[in-house]
């Protein structure tokens, strides 16, 4: 914790016992929000202060948080578990301590929806349109949950940008112009670095990219790895949905598995145009069926090396799907 002070002559006296009181205050009376994300810094400003006499109190709080579920060997989510039925290792460590952990069915969800609008999709593209609002018309709760709307071809646009607002993100996706080139990654990178990096208030939330696409890009600047990255340090989940009709696995359906796995999300490949909505539906229901673990890392360094997580269960026969790493912040 660092504490940076700008006084006054005037008020020398006054804040002296407060900043005394801050430095004995109890660790955990200054740690009581669970949810600031690794690294991130806040400043507070005693309020009763003049303009030209200000105390600034600055604490760092190294916090990995993980959204992940849990499935049985038929793919069902299990929803009863409890922390001690997971071993979690950070950088290959277990955690130095487990500031929290509950099952979370209601934390509020930060969508983007990136719908493929080039000429390759061209066969399902408009009951795709229909089964992506059909999707926020269920999923989306007015006042608590967001989504914005992107169509990428050779470039990437926002025909709708964050709101709760169903007829407005069902303008924005039938607004959607199918056509020209593939820049997948580009439109993933820009979502979560434009739309999707949190808040620096830490609030927890689900924050989830759903793409629907053949995977094939043929006109990016960044790389998939660039676009996996950005995603991770985002802390974005992605759900692919394939809009390959062939049946067979193609170099695109690959990339989507990549970015869906690197990300703790999950591929879908509806080979019929029905399957779309049953795949729109499995993410609805993950989204309301998911746990969420709070730790401090062991032999934590501020050094923007990236760290992976790998997340376990201890009962028998259940899979965990979580995100497989993080950055740690730069000092």
């Amino acid at each position: 914790m660092k504490i940076l002070a700008t006084l006054g002559t005037k008020y020398t006296k006054r804040l002296l016992g407060l900043v005394l009181g801050v430095c004995i205050a109890p660790a955990g009376l200054l740690g009581q929000n669970n949810y600031l994300p690794a690294g991130n810094s806040y400043s507070s400003v005693a309020a009763d202060q003049p303009t030209d006499s200000i105390l600034t109190i600055k604490k760092r709080v190294d916090e990995v948080n993980v959204l992940f579920i849990a499935t049985d060997k038929r793919g069902k989510f299990v929803r009863n578990l409890n922390q001690n039925d997971f071993a979690i290792l950070d950088d290959h460590k277990p955690p130095q301590s487990i500031v929290n952990f509950r099952r979370e069915t209601d934390l509020p969800i930060e969508v983007g929806l990136l719908i493929d609008t080039s000429g390759s999709v061209h066969s399902r593209f408009e009951f795709e349109q229909q089964a992506a609002v059909s999707f926020l018309q269920h999923t989306l709760r007015v006042n608590f949950d967001r989504a914005f709307v992107m169509g990428f071809a050779t470039h990437g646009k926002v025909s709708q940008d964050f709101t709760d607002n169903i007829h407005l993100l069902e303008t924005g996706v039938h607004s959607l112009q199918n056509g020209g080139g593939t820049a997948l990654y580009d439109a993933i990178y820009r979502a979560c670095r434009d739309k999707l990096v949190k808040d620096a208030d830490g609030k927890p939330e689900r924050r989830a990219i759903i793409v629907l696409s053949d995977g094939e890009d043929n006109q990016s600047d960044v790389s998939k790895a660039q676009a996996i990255e950005m995603a991770q340090r985002a802390e974005v989940i992605i759900y692919a949905i394939s809009t390959d009709d062939s049946g067979l696995i193609l170099r695109g359906d690959k990339s989507l598995q990549q970015l869906a796995d690197a990300t703790g999300g999950k591929a879908f490949f509806p080979y019929k145009i029905k399957d779309v909505t049953r795949a729109f539906s499995s993410i609805e229901d993950e989204l309301r069926s998911q746990y969420v673990v709070s730790y401090h890392p062991a032999d934590f360094d501020a050094d923007g090396r990236y760290r992976a997580i790998e997340i376990t269960s201890l009962k028998k026969d259940l899979q965990v799907r979580a995100r497989r790493g993080y950055y740690a912040p730069r000092q």
